[in-house]
């Protein structure tokens, strides 16, 4: 089902693309030195040493951009179309990593999951081209599609069932649309998709998609963040793993009684 284009939105003069780069591993010091204060402008990095306190030892780790989907502003908090975004909080609370600077029209938080270095990210400039926050910061922090997580809604999945992909389609999703724009035209990069289920009857999908979930769809979509939280730590920490396929299973059939 193809998702409406918003006429709000305008395009900036420029656009900037990413590519895909070989595994680009990115350090920063263990001790996390990136706080409040950072801007940034300083590449992630991780070391660790060796029991035997070895410190010219480094392990190195291929960082993580996680975007979510959405559109920027009060009138927008809490709609169906703005999952995406509300999973990027849910991983800023659990894992502390503060939302604090902007770059690349996006609201990023830098911080990490176990050992390994992640940037979360919060496209600004609306649905419709969140391709020019990703492309930048994916180009800037050399991070390749294969590391780039893009979060979204998802009309053809039951509200609050989710899907984690290693690739796939824009599915006439606008902002995956733009962001496949801005990494040039490559699909080759994971997804979490977050349902929404349809609209009812005859209801302008438009107006569906701004609108707020009901107490019981919202109550679906709380579990589902948390859900969500536990299968990106899973990702980061094990890539695509028998314990993904097994969160897709479930999933899948988290619905149905047996």
């Amino acid at each position: 089902m193809k998702y409406p284009t918003s006429n709000s939105d305008k395009p900036p003069p420029s656009m900037l693309r990413a590519i895909s780069v070989p595994s680009t591993c990115i350090l920063y010091p263990r001790s996390r030195c990136f706080g409040q204060n950072n801007q940034g402008s300083t590449r992630l990095c991780l070391r660790a040493s060796l029991p035997d306190n070895n410190d010219r030892f480094k392990v190195e780790y291929t960082p993580w951009l996680i975007v979510g989907l959405g559109n920027p502003g009060n009138k927008y908090h809490g709609t169906r179309h703005n999952v995406g975004f509300e999973m990027i909080d849910q991983i800023s609370r659990e894992e502390g990593i503060a939302l604090n600077t902007i770059q690349s029209k996006a609201l990023i938080g830098v911080g990490a999951i176990g050992e390994v270095p992640i940037l979360l990210a919060k496209p600004q400039a609306y649905m419709n081209f969140s391709g020019e926050s990703v492309g930048p910061l994916a180009a800037y922090y050399q991070v390749p599609l294969r590391h780039i997580l893009l979060i979204y809604d998802e009309m053809s999945l039951p509200n609050g069932v989710m899907r984690l992909q290693p690739k796939g389609g824009h599915g006439h999703h606008n902002g995956v649309k733009s962001v496949m724009g801005h990494l040039d035209g490559s699909r080759e990069f994971p997804r979490l998709c977050i349902g929404i289920g349809n609209p009812p009857g005859d209801m302008d999908m438009k107006a569906y998609l701004l609108q707020k979930f009901s107490l019981v769809e919202r109550n679906q979509i709380d579990a589902a963040l948390e859900q969500g939280v536990e299968a990106v730590r899973t990702l980061m920490l094990n890539g695509f793993n028998q314990k993904i396929t097994r969160f897709n299973l479930g999933q899948k059939y988290k619905y149905h009684k047996v």
